[in-house]
Order: C-alpha cells, then sequence, then structure tokens
C-alpha cells in the first residue's frame, strides 16, 4: 500500500490511479480517501491522474495522539503533493477538507495548483460569532463530541442520517450510502474525532480565501443539514475572485455519493477539469 511520510513521520495512506493532470481528494470528517471512490474512477477514466489520501487519524494513515489541527492538516497535504511532485493539481476539497484546502493555499499558495473544488466545504467559518450571525451554535458542536464520546458507534449511525439527508421526503440515500459512512467513520480514531470538531467548527479561513488566485467551482447544497450554506457557499463565493458557484437544490450534505446528486457533480467536476 502507498504512503507518503510527513515531516514528523506521520504516515499518509493514499490512492495514485491513472496519468495525466492530477486531481487531488481531500475527504471530509470522519471519513477517509474511500469517500472519492466514484470520482477517483471518474476522473481516471477520462485522462487525469486521481490522487485521494487519508487524513492523519483516519483510515489507513498514522494515529497519533495529536496533531488534529489545520495547520498540520494542510503541512500534510503539502507534505503529500512534493513527495509525489506533483505539479498543475486540481485540489477537490469536501466539508472539512474544504478547510485543509484552504489552509494549503494560506500556508503554501498556489504555485502547484491549477485549480480548486470546495464541495459542502466548510470556509469561511462553521461557529457562530457575533461577526457570523449565520454559523451553528457552540452547543451543536458539543453535542458532537458527546455523542462520539458517549457511544461512537451509535453516534455515526445517527449522524448518517443526517448526512445524507435520509431523514428528508423522497431522499435517495441507500442503505450502502449509510453502511459505508458507518465502516469509514469507525476507522478514525476517537481522539481525533473529538479534536477535529474544535478544528472545523472555530477555524476562520476568510484569510485563506483571500488568498485564492486560481479558479475555483463551489458546489452547496440547499438542504446541507451539516454544513449549512448561508454560512459557507455563499460566503465563499463573495470572497474568492475567481469561482463558479453552483447550488443543488435539495442537495445533502454528502453529495459525491447519494445517487442523483453523485451523477449531477461528476458532470460539473468533469466539465471544470476539461475547462
Amino acid at each position: 500500500m502507498p504512503y507518503a511520510t510527513t515531516r514528523d513521520d506521520t504516515r499518509i495512506f493514499f490512492y495514485d490511479w491513472g496519468g495525466g493532470p492530477p486531481v487531488v481528494f481531500i475527504h471530509g470528517w470522519p471519513l477517509n480517501a474511500d469517500a472519492w471512490q466514484d470520482q477517483l474512477k471518474l476522473v481516471k477514466d477520462n485522462g487525469f491522474r486521481a490522487i485521494a489520501h487519508d487524513r492523519r487519524g483516519h483510515g489507513r494513515s498514522s494515529h497519533p495522539a495529536g496533531g488534529y489541527d489545520f495547520d498540520t492538516f494542510a503541512d500534510d497535504l503539502g507534505d503529500l503533493i512534493e513527495s509525489l511532485d506533483l505539479r498543475d493539481v486540481t485540489l477537490v476539497g469536501h466539508s472539512m477538507g474544504g478547510g485543509e484546502l484552504a489552509r494549503y493555499i494560506g500556508r503554501h499558495g498556489t504555485s502547484r495548483l491549477r485549480r480548486a473544488v470546495l464541495l459542502s466545504a466548510i470556509p469561511p467559518l462553521m461557529l457562530r460569532t457575533d461577526g457570523n450571525p449565520e454559523g451553528t451554535p457552540q452547543e451543536v458542536f458539543d453535542g458532537l463530541k458527546n455523542g462520539i464520546l458517549a457511544e461512537r458507534s451509535q453516534f455515526w449511525k445517527d449522524t448518517a442520517e443526517v448526512f445524507f439527508g435520509a431523514n428528508r421526503p423522497g431522499g435517495k440515500v441507500t442503505q450502502g450510502n449509510k453502511d459505508a459512512f458507518w465502516l469509514m467513520a469507525m476507522a478514525e480514531n476517537i481522539e481525533a474525532g473529538v479534536a477535529c470538531v474544535d478544528a472545523f467548527s472555530a477555524t476562520d479561513f476568510t484569510e485563506d480565501l483571500r488568498r485564492f488566485d486560481i479558479p475555483t467551482l463551489i458546489v452547496h447544497g440547499d438542504d446541507d443539514q451539516v454544513v449549512p450554506i448561508a454560512a459557507a457557499g455563499e460566503k465563499a463565493s463573495r470572497i474568492i475572485p475567481d469561482n463558479v458557484y453552483r447550488v443543488y437544490q435539495g442537495g445533502s450534505h454528502g453529495i459525491a455519493m447519494v445517487p442523483g446528486q453523485k451523477e449531477q457533480f461528476n458532470a460539473d467536476l468533469l466539465e471544470f477539469l476539461r475547462a
């Protein structure tokens, strides 16, 4: 299995399929690179090099006791990109992965990048504050941490319902989607699970977004119950200079995996990559 070793000797697992311009997929919380299986095959079959990694503390990567902050995640991503000597990269970040993408640009710039895609992504800021009234209250994040600590296996089963919009009438989410979510979530260690809530809730990516100087596709569902669109996609689209903003009517948080929404995103992604 392929691994990259970071500057602090953390081993990062990654998939690397095909050839052509590289597309690096960054997963959300609490998932891993397997969340991108459909998109990895899609871009590989269409002439691109498809890469996706497991974040530290998730899946097959190392599970250290600490380092679960966005500066560290961004530097891990940078170590992976440099170890593979990738250039003209398109970064695709889902949810928390969108924060990792943004912080990478904030810390490392865009010299190795060509494009960026933010899917249901957390930037600029999730937490409700006086300056961010559209954000999510702190009590919600406290509830997430308490759920993990109380009984994380059942917590992940319950969370999958909201993640995919399975609690909405007419939703097309399958039992397989929910089972896959649970399996990936259980491969994240409990320390990372809790620490990542603090990281993705309170990290402000506004200044990182202002450093974007590459074409960016922003996709967000207007029924995202995890990262509400008003505090995320809408605001990001007003900060990033060169962006295409697409709102999916009825779209859940798990757009890239849900039948119907997945096909729409795949088509938009390929169109953007070929532009």
